[in-house]
């Protein structure tokens, strides 16, 4: 399934070269995920939160990111763009997959943590955090080697940074806002998920 609506996202898509290159991390992602998921299978809440992420993650890399339109959407249905609203600068559709991808990679991590190290669930919640934000950085690493080998023009289209030189902080405290706002639920729900049967 996400292979077919990343094939679609590429329909008439206004920055074809700078979308695919959007892409080779989402690639070595897949690949890396199909492996574990083969050899530790996890819940489908697990998996349908991976995948809202990935989807999510597609949407924006159609217009990599710095130029999805929601302005153009908000403003034709309401008149005003969410920019003139909230005094934005920026497009900030970036910020919100990062805060996503705390949100939503909680549950798979914590869950992970339970099944195959036997950590309880209190623990597993927070060490996933520690787990997202190690992540985070090491995709923020890959974005500046990435950057490092491309053409300045390229390097910006790609980074997405839009002038802020705290761009990869902000990012990444924004993975840490969302997974530590989603610990008590993952917590909660772990609880759920592993509590014996009532008779």
């Amino acid at each position: 399934m996400t292979a077919v609506v990343t094939a679609v996202s590429f329909v008439d898509a206004p920055y074809p070269s700078e979308q695919r290159l959007q892409h080779l991390p989402t690639m070595l992602g897949l690949a890396g995920l199909a492996y574990y998921l083969q050899r530790f299978p996890l819940s489908w809440q697990s998996y349908f939160s991976i995948m809202l992420f990935l989807w999510i993650h597609i949407f924006g890399a159609r217009w990599i990111y710095s130029y999805v339109p929601y302005d153009t959407w908000t403003e034709h249905l309401t008149g005003e763009s969410l920019s003139s609203r909230f005094q934005w600068e920026r497009n900030h559709y970036d910020r919100l997959v990062h805060f996503a991808s705390g949100v939503l990679f909680l549950f798979p991590a914590s869950e992970g943590l339970q099944r195959h190290t036997g950590m309880k669930s209190r623990g597993a919640a927070v060490m996933a955090i520690a787990v997202i934000l190690a992540i985070g950085a090491m995709y923020e690493v890959l974005e500046w080697q990435l950057a490092e080998r491309l053409s300045p023009a390229s390097a910006e289209a790609y980074n997405g940074q839009q002038g802020d030189v705290w761009d990869p902080q902000k990012d990444l405290a924004l993975a840490w806002l969302g997974a530590v706002l989603t610990c008590p639920l993952a917590f909660h729900w772990s609880i759920a998920t592993t509590a014996p049967a009532k008779q």
